[in-house]
């Protein structure tokens, strides 16, 4: 990989550019080190929005970041787009799939992916929510299928077309349920008025014994009550065994739908390069106080994947975005420590609350020593997730779709895009049956 080395500069590489990458390269002392940043996108992505994404409720430009932008007035810091493939702890190399770059610090934060379980049916027929690439692909079929359902005079292959199932009922699963309620209450009945609206059925199916399980049991409920209310289905204590066909098996039932949304899990990219005891649940790396690897002066991994083990956090830190940019700053600190020849900082998290939005003017807050919802839950939603987006332009944008989805009650950006090998096939198809003039 072709980056000069820096004289008098260690070389800091870091893998990764979500929350926990994005914060350590914005704040790492340049006057002592050489940034690197790999990613295989070119830009950081806002997950917290991608379910407005697949809604069509904002555009995906909205909550991506361009690294070239973002660092372009970073001094001594270089971006290369590829795929991060193992680590050489010994040789301290990170190899890539555009070759192998040395490192006097290497950070790990490659974040994590949806958890199917290794059930191969789950990973081919059901539709994760963890990229744009994934939001684009949802926001597709499901218009897809909302068009198919009009088109068709067969009743069962409509009400399979019109079920839209979401595993998982946690903050992901909750918000895209919601969003989709709203869609159904607002939006499909002036777009689709030849389709009668008690057929599109949402159904939210859990292996928990109550929606938001990281929440309290009082917001679980509100929680609950507010997409009840708004004809979802909710299945709790319910494991899914298969997808195939278009059935999707449950421990109690079944489901016939042509739409399955998978938010039930993640498990961790940690790269390969390191023997099988340095990886724990959900492959994540297992690291010490300081978030090093255990056994390893030199190499960092945070956010989701990392596993710090204690006995405040006997399973690990929760796998959100503050405790990665948390870990970020904590290794900002310790990185010019170790320079300076100075005593390491523990990390220490500081668990700031948690929120979720259930619906058009509804939210759920859970703050340290208090909690609220409805209404003042909603707008504190919508002002700290404004206040997290990057650049005045971005929150702009995404403040003016949000009103104007309030206020006229429709979210705009129902725009089906196909792949363009799509419309080659069927024009390569068109000109081979074409008849002879």
């Amino acid at each position: 990989m072709n980056i000069a080395t820096e004289k008098n500069r260690k070389r800091v590489v870091i893998v990764g550019g979500g929350f926990a990458g994005l914060k350590l390269a914005q704040n790492i002392d340049d006057r002592i080190f050489q940034t690197v940043l790999l990613d295989k996108n070119n830009h950081h992505i806002f997950q917290p929005l991608l379910y407005q994404v697949a809604t069509g409720g904002i555009e995906v430009s909205a909550i991506s970041f361009p690294f070239r932008k973002i660092f372009r007035k970073k001094k001594h810091f270089h971006y290369r787009m590829c795929k991060a493939l193992s680590v050489n702890p010994d040789k301290n190399q990170i190899i890539t799939d555009i070759g192998s770059l040395d490192y006097d610090y290497l950070v790990l934060a490659t974040g994590c992916d949806t958890n199917f379980f290794g059930n191969t049916s789950f990973k081919e027929n059901c539709m994760g929510l963890k990229t744009s690439s994934e939001a684009l692909y949802i926001r597709n079929h499901l218009l897809n299928s909302i068009e198919k359902a009009q088109n068709t005079s067969d009743l069962e292959e409509q009400k399979k077309l019109l079920t839209f199932v979401i595993v998982g009922g946690g903050a992901t699963g909750v918000e895209l349920a919601g969003a989709l309620a709203e869609m159904r209450r607002f939006t499909f009945p002036h777009d689709y008025p030849e389709i009668d609206m008690a057929r599109i059925k949402i159904v939210i199916v859990t292996n928990s014994q109550k929606l938001l399980p990281s929440f309290k049991d009082s917001s679980s409920l509100e929680a609950t009550q507010y997409l009840e209310h708004r004809q979802v289905d909710i299945k709790l204590n319910t494991r899914v065994l298969d997808y195939s066909n278009q059935i999707l098996q449950l421990s109690n039932g079944s489901i016939e739908t042509a739409n399955v949304f998978w938010t039930a899990g993640v498990i961790a990219n940690s790269l390969p390069g390191f023997t099988e005891n340095f990886y724990g649940k959900q492959n994540r790396l297992l690291v010490d106080e300081y978030n090093r690897v255990k056994g390893f002066n030199n190499i960092f991994a945070i956010g989701d994947t990392a596993l710090m083990i204690s006995e405040v956090w006997p399973n690990g830190h929760p796998q959100v975005a503050q405790v990665a940019i948390q870990q970020a700053v904590n290794t900002v600190y310790n990185l010019k420590q170790i320079e300076n020849n100075s005593e390491l900082k523990p990390f220490n998290y500081h668990d700031k609350g948690s929120m979720a939005t259930i619906g058009r003017n509804h939210a759920v807050v859970e703050l340290k020593h208090f909690k609220f919802g409805g209404f003042l839950g909603w707008i504190v939603w919508l002002l700290i997730h404004l206040i997290h987006i990057l650049g005045i332009k971005n929150r702009i944008l995404i403040l003016m779709d949000w009103m104007w989805s309030y206020f006229t009650y429709d979210t705009g950006l129902r725009i089906i895009v196909h792949p363009i090998s799509l419309d080659i096939d069927k024009a390569t198809n068109d000109t081979q049956t074409k008849p002879e003039q």
